[in-house]
């Protein structure tokens, strides 16, 4: 079975693939490049759940435009710190603006951090996937990282907050761990959510044989 996974994130991609080629789902991602979507979407919700849902809706109205029969899924992730309120939540990839580098959004994470105490760094990744049948019927599943907040970087690169975030279990940020080491992230547990759910409904197996 194809799901039109609504994202041009091929790293995202691959990560959820592998994810669900390992557990044998029999299921292949195909993009919005796939399916020749090249539309800007504005992401214009307060929390993730919204922002989840406009990228869903807005793949399923391309595809109803062109005939294209899919389940969709969108996500939207973020990090929310609970000293600070849940922020940056919806905007974890924009804090210190739009396309503001990642050594500057850490940067403004880590200022805002830097009179807290190590006990009160909490914090959360959360993953938020809201999947469209091909009926309209909409599908919602959420997965969470618990950990805190380091007091300094580690390894720059992967999720924008990845260098400063460690994980519950660990003394090292998750940019400094393996992938063996991190074992199923928010994302993966969402999307293993999510399959459930579509799978105790009745016209699963119509959409799973689908072309």
């Amino acid at each position: 079975m194809e799901i039109i996974y609504a994202t041009t994130n091929d790293g995202k991609k691959n990560q959820v693939q592998d994810f669900l080629d390992y557990n044998n789902y029999g299921i292949k991602l195909i993009t919005l490049k796939d399916i020749g979507f090249d539309e800007e979407i504005e992401e214009t919700g307060e929390t993730l759940e919204e922002n989840s849902e406009i990228k869903a809706k807005a793949t399923k109205e391309f595809c109803d435009r062109n005939n294209i029969k899919k389940i969709i899924v969108a996500d939207d992730t973020g990090l929310e710190v609970d000293a600070l309120g849940g922020r940056p939540g919806v905007y974890s990839a924009r804090y210190a603006g739009d396309h503001a580098p990642q050594e500057k959004n850490i940067e403004k994470l880590l200022n805002e951090m830097k009179n807290v105490k190590k006990e009160n760094r909490t914090a959360k990744f959360t993953c938020v996937l809201t999947a469209i049948l091909p009926n309209g019927e909409k599908v919602v599943s959420k997965g969470i990282t618990k950990g805190k907040i380091a007091e300094k970087c580690g390894t720059m690169g992967k999720l924008t907050f990845g260098p400063v975030f460690i994980p519950d279990g660990f003394d090292r940020v998750m940019n400094d761990l393996t992938e063996e080491e991190i074992g199923t992230t928010h994302r993966e547990v969402a999307w293993k959510k999510l399959l459930n759910k579509i799978s105790n409904i009745n016209m699963w197996f119509y959409y799973l044989y689908s072309k």
